[in-house]
């Protein structure tokens, strides 16, 4: 097993070699089975463990971790374009990517659990994500405490979870589980206790509901994760604090990578759904016509306005993205609002691919039919529109008194 060291933290195991160049291939074997994943709402393991093997899985792990240590712009191509061959593989490869990119920026873990995670993904796939969502508190981004209790073991230090929470996408497969949780002490603390799986879904005093019965990103598997006195050692804790002292609602180590790195998805989902239109727009005759529809100026129009909204978008998506790579300051400022233009670019464009096409783009046969399903998923990551919209307004508004 290769290693790199540093001054200051020794030896690590180095992460499989980064190769941008298999994406393409990557992409197209991860498309051949998105159908079937799709129909059965099964999890997409060999497709994890493709991405793996090119590298992509932890192309964000810092340089000084033995890493490729490639930024969001990087991030945001492998997103993009695994959204457009398998989006529920991409979401799953992005929550382990923006991990690793936080812990590249301002480490949180503590360094012997963030080794682990560098030996297993030396090993395989080692799929990670934040379990944050609470069915009575719903997402963090609204505010709010955890329901997910940590009690310490006076005699070991070892922490206890308890708690539910749903929409933990990949939970089936994943290795690590960073559960936010808030501890029973007089005054409660908040943090993510680290959570390792020795194979995935088998933890101790952890339940897996296989609750996920979606409109789209079917093969996720954002099932339901019910803790029952799950033992974390007592120091695989990422930001226990005073919730006082910090906002739920806001990491901003995250917050860049969740907005733009989400949205690269969708738009790849949304130029998939654009390629299939172009196919069939060109392919398709009817007897009355004599001619392809795409010889009909309404459905060039269309095409050419679908054609606008996706060029536009990735190029501001990725504009923005080479920014926050270079340090400006401001790239984090206006990521919210790329994200709300880019995911209603993808949705409007899937939108417009199916009324042109009518009763075939809602047939399963089709894959129109799953891309419009998928792109609607854009409207609920955090922040939603709403969050977005009232936050831009209120900075003009008071920018302007």
């Amino acid at each position: 097993m290769s290693t790199t060291t540093t001054a200051e933290t020794g030896l690590y195991p180095a992460p499989v070699p980064l190769d941008l160049d298999a994406l393409p291939d990557v992409a197209a074997d991860l498309a051949a089975n998105a159908e079937r994943h799709d129909r059965d709402g099964s999890f997409p393991y060999e497709g994890v463990a493709r991405v793996h093997e090119a590298g992509l899985l932890t192309a964000t792990v810092a340089q000084r971790y033995g890493g490729a240590g490639a930024g969001l712009a990087a991030a945001i191509e492998i997103l993009h374009r695994l959204g457009a061959a398998d989006p529920s593989v991409a979401l799953v490869t992005a929550m382990t990517l923006f991990t690793h990119a936080a812990q590249a920026a301002a480490p949180s873990w503590p360094d012997a659990h963030y080794r682990r995670l560098l030996e297993d993904s030396a090993r395989g796939p080692a799929l990670v994500n934040a379990l944050r969502v609470e069915p009575e508190l719903g997402t963090p981004a609204r505010g709010g405490l955890p329901a997910t209790i940590a009690r310490q073991d006076p005699e070991t230090g070892d922490w206890l979870l308890s708690g539910h929470k749903i929409f933990s996408t990949g939970a089936v497969g994943l290795r690590w589980l960073a559960v936010w949780a808030r501890t029973d002490e007089d005054v409660p603390r908040v943090g993510s206790f680290l959570v390792r799986a020795p194979e995935p879904g088998e933890i101790p005093g952890l339940r897996i509901e296989p609750t996920w019965d979606h409109l789209g990103l079917r093969a996720s598997r954002s099932d339901d994760v019910i803790l029952d006195g799950v033992r974390v050692p007592g120091d695989a804790v990422s930001g226990l604090v005073d919730p006082a002292a910090t906002d739920p609602r806001r990491d901003p180590g995250l917050v860049v990578w969740n907005n733009l790195g989400l949205t690269a998805l969708y738009l790849g989902v949304a130029e998939a759904a654009r390629d299939w239109l172009l196919a069939f727009l060109n392919e398709r005759t009817p007897s009355a016509l004599g001619r392809p529809l795409a010889t009909v100026p309404r459905f060039q129009d269309e095409v050419g306005l679908i054609e606008a909204q996706l060029i536009t978008s990735a190029d501001l998506l990725t504009a923005l993205a080479l920014r926050h790579d270079a340090g400006d300051p401001q790239a984090a400022a206006r990521a919210s609002a790329v994200k709300l233009i880019g995911t209603r670019a993808a949705i409007d464009s899937v939108q417009r691919a199916v009324a042109l096409v009518g009763n075939n783009a809602l047939t399963r046969r089709n894959p129109l039919e799953r891309h419009l399903r998928d792109v609607l998923c854009a409207r609920v990551h955090t922040p939603q529109d709403d969050s977005i919209l009232g936050a831009l307004g209120r900075a003009a508004l008071a920018n302007n008194g």
